[in-house]
C-alpha cells in the first residue's frame, strides 16, 4: 500500500474524504481513501509513480483519479454523490457524479493491469456502474438488475477484472439511466498499452473529455432530467465557454484529443488551422488503412473517437462542435425570429411605459453578445467570451487550441492571445468599391420560372466537328 503522500502525488488541490457511515470500520480498513475534487480547474497529469509506467493524460477541467497498489492490483475509490459543478465563474448546477465533480474523475491505467474499483454509493437511490467498452466478466459489467443487483445507497460494492486491452473508455451509470445520466452521472477511462503498439503512436499531450448536455433554467440549480432533446446547455467535461480552459500545447507537438459522447444527439466536432486522423474509436486503435485527413468528425451517442494532429501552426485556433446550436449558452427554444421587423414604433410606445425595455433580434442576434442588461441569477448569457479583438459571440461546445513555439518544454500554462505577425490580421479595405453587377434577365438557375417567360438571349454554339466525342 502505498503512503498517503504517494496516494496524492501529482493530484493538485485534491483532498481526502470519509466513505459512506454505513460501511463498518473493519471494512473501511480495507478501503483505498476516497478522494475528492471540487475544484473545476484542469488539473496536472496524474504521474504514476507505482505501477507500470506511461505518459499521462489531461483531463479538461478535469483530474485523474488516484489509486494504490494492493498486493499487486491497482485499487480505486468512486463514489456516486450529488456535487455542485460550477459550469463557468459564477454559474453553477446540483449535479450527481463522483467524488466531488461532475463528470467524475479520468481513470487511468495500463493494458494488463488488474484493477479493482471501490463504489460507495451516497445518492438517494440504487445505482450501478458499466464499464463501457470494456472486456470483462459479464457479473463485472455493471447492468442493473441483469449482471449484479443495484447497489442501494449508504452500500459499497467491489468491481475487480483485468484490463485487457489499450484504448478510450467511459464509465456511467446502468441503473435509473434516464435520470442519473441527465444528472451528470459519468466519467472517463483510458487503459495505456502495456508496451510499444503498431497503431497507438507516442504523443506530447493527450486531452481527454466527455460531451454532456443539461437542460437547465436560468435562475435554476437543478437539470430538468424529462427533456430528450431541447437542452438548452452543451457543455465539454460539464463546463460551458467561455468557462472551458483551452489546450495549450508547442509547436509541432504531437496532440491526442479522446473525446466521449454521452449525450442524446450527435456532435460534428471541428478544428481550426489543421487536419487531423481519427485513430482510435471505443473498439480501439483503428487500422492505419482506413484513416484519413479531416477537419470535422461525427462523434455518435455514447461512441468515443480519438484523433490525432500535428501542431504546426501557431495560433489561437477554434475547436467546437459545428452544430451552431451547441455554441451557445441558456437558449430559449419559444424565441420567435424577429429578424426584418421594425419595431421602432412599438419600442416607443413600450418604452412611454417600461423604460428599460430593449427590442432583441431584428438584426440578428450578434447584439445579445455585447448586452449588458441584468440577467436572472445563476444563468450565464447565451453566447459571448472574450477575444483580442471584441466578442466571440459563442458558448457551449467551444474552446481553443493554443500553439506556441516559445511554449517552454514540460510547461504548459496559458501564454495569452497569440501576437500574430505584421500582416497576418484581415484587415478593412477603405477603397473605392465598384458598382454591383446587374442581371440582365430574369430569373436564374437551371429552369425559368413557371409562368414567366425568359428575354431572347442571343448565344453562340459551337458543336464537335465530327462524331459524339466531347459531349
Amino acid at each position: 500500500m502505498t503512503s498517503r503522500r504517494n496516494f496524492l502525488s501529482g493530484a493538485g488541490a485534491i483532498t481526502g474524504a470519509i466513505a459512506a457511515a454505513s460501511v463498518s470500520k473493519v471494512a473501511m480498513a480495507a478501503l483505498p481513501e476516497p478522494v475528492l475534487q471540487t475544484k473545476a480547474d484542469t488539473m496536472p497529469p496524474l504521474v504514476p509513480n507505482t505501477g507500470r509506467h506511461y505518459n499521462p493524460i489531461v483531463t479538461l477541467n478535469g483530474w485523474t483519479l488516484p489509486w494504490r497498489m494492493n498486493n499487486g492490483i491497482k485499487e480505486f475509490h468512486l463514489v456516486a454523490e450529488p456535487v455542485v459543478r460550477e459550469m463557468s465563474p459564477g454559474f453553477k448546477a446540483h449535479l450527481w457524479g463522483y467524488n466531488g465533480q461532475s463528470p467524475g474523475p479520468t481513470i487511468e491505467v495500463v493494458e494488463g493491469d488488474r484493477v479493482r474499483i471501490f463504489v460507495t454509493n451516497k445518492l438517494p437511490e440504487h445505482t450501478s456502474i458499466h464499464w463501457h467498452g470494456q472486456r470483462l466478466p459479464n457479473g463485472m459489467d455493471g447492468v442493473g438488475g441483469l449482471n449484479q443487483k443495484a447497489i442501494d445507497p449508504g452500500k459499497t460494492y467491489v468491481y475487480e477484472f483485468v484490463a485487457r486491452r489499450p484504448g478510450t473508455f467511459m464509465y456511467h451509470p446502468h441503473a435509473d439511466e434516464m435520470t442519473q445520466m441527465a444528472m451528470g452521472m459519468m466519467g472517463f477511462w483510458v487503459t495505456h498499452p502495456k508496451a510499444r503498439h503498431p497503431l497507438i503512436d507516442e504523443v506530447d499531450r493527450d486531452f481527454v473529455f466527455l460531451l454532456n448536455a443539461y437542460d437547465v433554467e436560468p435562475g435554476a440549480y437543478t437539470p430538468k432530467i424529462m427533456t430528450m432533446l431541447d437542452f438548452n446547455l452543451w457543455t465539454f467535461n460539464s463546463r460551458i465557454f467561455p468557462g472551458i480552459d483551452s489546450m495549450n500545447v508547442r509547436k509541432n507537438d504531437k496532440v491526442r484529443i479522446r473525446i466521449g459522447n454521452l449525450t442524446m444527439t450527435n456532435h460534428p466536432i471541428h478544428l481550426h488551422g489543421h487536419e487531423f486522423l481519427v485513430t482510435g474509436t471505443d473498439g480501439g486503435p483503428t487500422p492505419k488503412s482506413t484513416r484519413w485527413y479531416e477537419v470535422t468528425t461525427d462523434v455518435a451517442v455514447g461512441q468515443m473517437r480519438q484523433i490525432e494532429f500535428l501542431a504546426d501552426e501557431e495560433g489561437d485556433w477554434a475547436f467546437h462542435c459545428h452544430k451552431s446550436h451547441h455554441t451557445m449558452n441558456a437558449m430559449g427554444h419559444d424565441v420567435p425570429t424577429m429578424i426584418g421587423v421594425d419595431h421602432r414604433k412599438v419600442v416607443k410606445d413600450i418604452t412611454n411605459l417600461v423604460p428599460d425595455y430593449m427590442v432583441m433580434g431584428e438584426r440578428g442576434m450578434a447584439d445579445m453578445a455585447e448586452m449588458t442588461m441584468p440577467l436572472p441569477d445563476n444563468t450565464e448569457p447565451m453566447m459571448g467570451g472574450q477575444g483580442p479583438f471584441g466578442s466571440v459571440e459563442m458558448g457551449g461546445m467551444f474552446t481553443v487550441v493554443k500553439v506556441r513555439a516559445d511554449q517552454k518544454p514540460r510547461d504548459y500554462k496559458n501564454t495569452g492571445w497569440f501576437k500574430h505577425p505584421p500582416g497576418t490580421v484581415a484587415y478593412e479595405f477603405k477603397g473605392a468599391l465598384p458598382d454591383p453587377a446587374r442581371f440582365q434577365s430574369e430569373g436564374s438557375g437551371s429552369m425559368p420560372p413557371k409562368g414567366r417567360s425568359r428575354k431572347d438571349v442571343e448565344v453562340q454554339i459551337r458543336k464537335p466537328s465530327s462524331g459524339h466525342s466531347g459531349h
